[in-house]
């Protein structure tokens, strides 16, 4: 445990300290958001049916932007082979990647999704239901992104084949994630997706630091 979270308080002090990739994935979700209501109009209507759905794809694409760089540096300087030397099991070094990776970038992206709820017109009581799909799916991002990342691990163009090999798996956040606040407006009972969701995401905490690592090796051979 305590290289596990040596591990990760290294990563996250790096990506705090250089600000990059919270500011590029800060300043891209909030462009995102923004820039759809001026394409489909002001329209109240139309915002509010749709509004879930766009928080949650700028997040998605959001979230995707700093995913090559995860462990990018690490195989440029033969740091990931010392740590597939080391004592600590790669697979529970990728979870601290992970894990550094969601504080960095995804719970920021939860904190100021309330606010920007209130760009695309949200209803009030909605907000709190996509603030906790969000907290709740964000996570399952990240883990789904490091198998992606390390199958993609110095290939040539690997952000455009990383999105494709990415964005499909993120379907099904998407879609419980979008339902559960559009259940929420109607009435209709939330807590079905939502426990769909943080189901996706317990299946991802132990499945996607497996294959995560078994791709790692496989690039590092």
């Amino acid at each position: 445990m305590a290289a596990f979270t040596g591990l990760f308080r290294h990563d996250l002090h790096l990506a705090l300290r250089q600000g990059g990739d919270t500011g590029l994935v800060l300043g891209f979700f909030v462009l995102a958001v923004v820039l759809f209501p001026l394409g489909v109009g002001p329209e109240a209507a139309v915002l509010q049916r749709i509004g879930a759905g766009i928080v949650w794809v700028a997040a998605l694409l959001a979230a995707l932007l700093s995913l090559d760089r995860l462990f990018q540096a690490d195989y440029q300087d033969g740091g990931l082979e010392l740590l597939a030397l080391s004592s600590l099991p790669l697979e529970l070094a990728v979870l601290a990647k992970c894990a550094a990776h969601w504080v960095a970038t995804g719970l920021p992206l939860v904190l100021i999704s309330p606010f920007l709820a209130f760009l695309v017109d949200l209803d009030l009581d909605a907000i709190p239901t996509l603030t906790l799909g969000l907290l709740i799916g964000t996570p399952a991002l990240s883990l789904i992104g490091s198998v992606g990342a390390a199958l993609t691990l110095g290939a040539r163009r690997q952000g455009a084949l990383l999105s494709l090999l990415v964005l499909p798996l993120y379907i099904p956040p998407l879609v419980f994630g979008a339902a559960a606040v559009e259940a929420a407006v109607a009435g209709t009972g939330k807590h079905a997706h939502l426990l769909i969701l943080g189901a996706l995401t317990l299946a991802a905490l132990p499945l996607c630091p497996w294959a995560t690592a078994a791709a790692l090796r496989q690039a590092l051979e």
